[in-house]
């Protein structure tokens, strides 16, 4: 075990991507992969046969593993991208204390159902693992332009800025910049919710409202965003950081956005149980939604857009309606 060794646990398109970036920087990647189907195609064609599908990865850097205890083993640092619904079942089997001594980072950018905590809460509370040992990685990026060598930004947040900086140091590359926070929460949950907000443009699009007024809905989010994320974790901070209005803004905006494809499938008059079966990724605002419905009663924070977004995905309240109630009450 080399200590830049890393282990990536997640089978999906970021996972993939991460995966590429990582061995272009000559880093030996172990690769739990739960799906088998997915793991024997990459074991053999070094490729992800769902996901960025175009990519071929190095054989001699990235190993496929099927086992999460063994790939937890080969890597003192642990990636952790998979949909945070999901991350509870990936881990299973792992001991509560094998993660003790290791950096462990999150690229997932969702928060986790029944807990709802997000991922470095969970880390922390259900693993022991000190926040110190916790790096929190966040856009504004999309697996797919990663993938195709798209200039990125990439911003890794710790408690520790040195772990942080380790662990930025295995992606910078030419087309990955690299940015360094210790607002560990806050770059957390923007990214939480930035994937909410992306559901509401989405939605207000398929409804047949313009640019104007999407642009004026991503400015109220972002101002939402920021007191909502200041009242679950107080701290200086500036809103308009890539972390906080960039991923917000490219998760609204772009064709890559599948949170705002789903939300885009809701206003064209799908059901959300279709627009869901119809989606081959998984689109974490949906998931998130009702869980930053519970957390928001920790704080008494007004958040009327999530709220919007949440009564259209669980209380079947109409999308018309809902965007034209919303309408009156932006600025």
């Amino acid at each position: 075990m080399k200590p830049d060794d890393v282990t990536l646990v997640g089978s999906g398109s970021w996972a993939t991507a991460m995966a590429m970036v990582l061995a272009s920087n000559g880093r030996r990647v172990a690769w739990y992969i739960d799906r088998p189907e997915i793991y024997r195609h990459v074991r053999c064609y070094h490729q992800n046969p769902f996901y960025l599908t175009s990519v071929t990865l190095d054989p001699g850097l990235v190993i496929p593993l099927n086992n999460i205890t063994e790939a937890v083993d080969a890597s003192n640092i642990i990636i952790l991208v998979t949909p945070a619904t999901y991350l509870k079942a990936e881990l299973e089997g792992l001991g509560d204390n094998k993660l003790g001594g290791k950096i462990v980072s999150s690229g997932i950018k969702g928060i986790v159902p029944g807990n709802n905590t997000v991922v470095g809460e969970y880390i922390h509370s259900i693993y022991g693992v000190p926040y110190e040992d916790i790096v929190i990685i966040t856009g504004p990026s999309h697996a797919e332009e990663v993938s195709m060598e798209k200039l990125t930004y990439l911003t890794f947040a710790s408690h520790d800025i040195s772990h942080a900086g380790r662990v930025a140091n295995l992606f910078s590359c030419r087309w990955i910049m690299t940015v360094i926070s210790s607002d560990i929460f806050g770059v957390e949950y923007a990214a939480v919710m930035k994937n909410i907000y992306a559901i509401a443009a989405g939605i207000a699009h398929g409804l047949g409202y313009g640019d104007n007024f999407i642009a004026v809905l991503l400015a109220n989010a972002a101002g939402e965003l920021g007191r909502f994320v200041e009242a679950l974790s107080p701290g200086q901070r500036d809103i308009t950081d890539s972390p906080y209005l960039g991923d917000l803004l490219v998760t609204g905006y772009s064709q890559f956005s599948r949170n705002r494809n789903l939300g885009y499938m809701i206003g064209k008059g799908y059901s959300v149980r279709n627009a869901l079966l119809e989606m081959n990724q998984v689109a974490e605002g949906y998931y998130a939604s009702a869980c930053i419905n519970e957390v928001k009663r920790r704080t008494g924070s007004d958040i009327p857009i999530a709220d919007t977004v949440y009564r259209i995905l669980y209380m079947n309240s109409a999308p018309a309606k809902e965007m034209r109630i919303l309408s009156k009450n932006l600025r």
